[in-house]
């Protein structure tokens, strides 16, 4: 199952095409066990995620680019010429570390659509 096929639901009810989409495409063996995740995606590595969202950034000429996310990893999206602002996602596992840096904490995804709305 690759990284996509995860959002693909949210991505759609957000309306936010899938090619503006970068996840970790999981890989596993003959048997099912894990063996890691498939180096050729930018969210596979340190920095990753940052370098997706620049590469989304200047793709698409936007003004504004938003990251959510639950993790350290995620919070590198801030890094200059990407991420705008960062939504810390806590409805998982809250990280009170990255809780902290972020620009806004949500606890549910009910809670960031009612947001939106």
């Amino acid at each position: 199952m690759t990284g996509k096929s995860h959002v693909k639901p949210v991505a759609l009810q957000l309306g936010i095409p899938l090619e503006n989409i970068f996840a970790n495409q999981l890989l596993f063996g003959s048997t099912g066990e894990f063996l890691g995740f498939d180096p050729k995606e930018f969210t596979s590595r340190s920095g990753g995620k940052a370098v997706a969202v620049q590469f989304i950034r200047k793709v698409h000429g936007y003004k504004h680019l938003v990251m959510i996310g639950d993790g350290a990893t995620d919070l590198e999206a801030r890094q200059p010429g990407g991420a705008d602002l960062f939504i810390c996602y806590g409805g998982v596992q809250l990280r009170q570390t990255v809780a902290a840096k972020a620009d806004w904490l949500v606890t549910s995804f009910e809670e960031l659509v009612n947001s939106l709305d």
